[in-house]
């Protein structure tokens, strides 16, 4: 078995995963980047390859058990050892609670909230079976400790994953497996153009306003960077948070909820 410690990111093509993957390969982690895109996922890999850094690419849809349970199979085929697993892979979606679709619900709650259990129970039965310690960490938000208008299912995925990561922990601390998930605020991300764009009209704005408007409720004064997010869970994927487990942590830089 490899001594260097493994690092599993899903949704890490871009975004605040891939963030998250850059950090933790320079905190000396062996990355495995997971996307559904396969092509994103490869230039991430090869972009941290080019650095030195190794790096390993995965395709794979976070929301199908088979896959899951694959990401880790290979990840142990090629290095040996899982240590630590973020679900990160995550979609959003923006609708008035009486507009939204039995589609709508199967969609996102397979993604947020199906893709976490499945990536939970392939991480730990791989640590399980290392009998060594483990840290799943998984993608909450602040819409997990608020539901927020426009949002109330995106909202409800987010309540569920901070439940899943209460309960995971309890059941897998004799494994010596900690759970715990990071609750970002409003990222400058990709992912916040697309809620800005879909809720501007329903909020009477023009397109980038509903960003601007949310941000000006942030105490520090700025709109969150994928970085912010990396950084914390850098802390939660090392030694330093051993005795931290079945925690949701806002790192939203002080957002108002109004």
């Amino acid at each position: 078995m490899s001594n260097h410690k493994v690092a599993v990111v899903t949704g890490s093509g871009q975004g605040i995963g891939k963030e998250i993957a850059m950090r933790l390969a320079n905190d000396g982690f062996h990355i495995v980047i997971n996307d559904l895109d396969r092509e994103t996922a490869e230039e991430t890999a090869n972009e941290l390859s080019s650095q030195g850094k190794e790096a390993l690419a995965i395709q794979g849809d976070v929301s199908h058990r088979e896959d899951q349970f694959s990401l880790v199979k290979q990840t142990v085929e090629n290095y040996g050892r899982l240590d630590v697993f973020v679900n990160n892979a995550g979609i959003d979606q923006v609708a008035p609670l009486l507009e939204v679709t039995e589609k709508d619900l199967e969609n996102i709650y397979r993604v947020n909230v199906f893709g976490v259990i499945y990536g939970m129970q392939a991480a730990a039965q791989q640590m399980k079976e290392q009998n060594g310690r483990g840290k799943i960490i998984n993608a909450c938000s602040i819409a997990g400790h608020k539901g927020y208008s426009l949002l109330s299912v995106y909202s409800s995925t987010k309540f569920a994953v901070r439940g899943l990561t209460q309960a995971a922990a309890q059941e897998l601390a004799q494994f010596n497996i900690n759970v715990n998930s990071y609750c970002p605020g409003i990222v400058g991300t990709s992912m916040w153009e697309r809620i800005d764009e879909k809720m501007a009209p329903y909020l009477g704005l023009k397109t980038g306003e509903a960003f601007k408007k949310f941000s000006e409720s942030i105490t520090l004064g700025r709109p969150e960077e994928p970085e912010d997010v990396a950084n914390f869970v850098s802390y939660l994927a090392s030694s330093d948070s051993n005795y931290m487990t079945g925690q949701s942590v806002l790192i939203d830089g002080g957002v108002e909820f109004v």
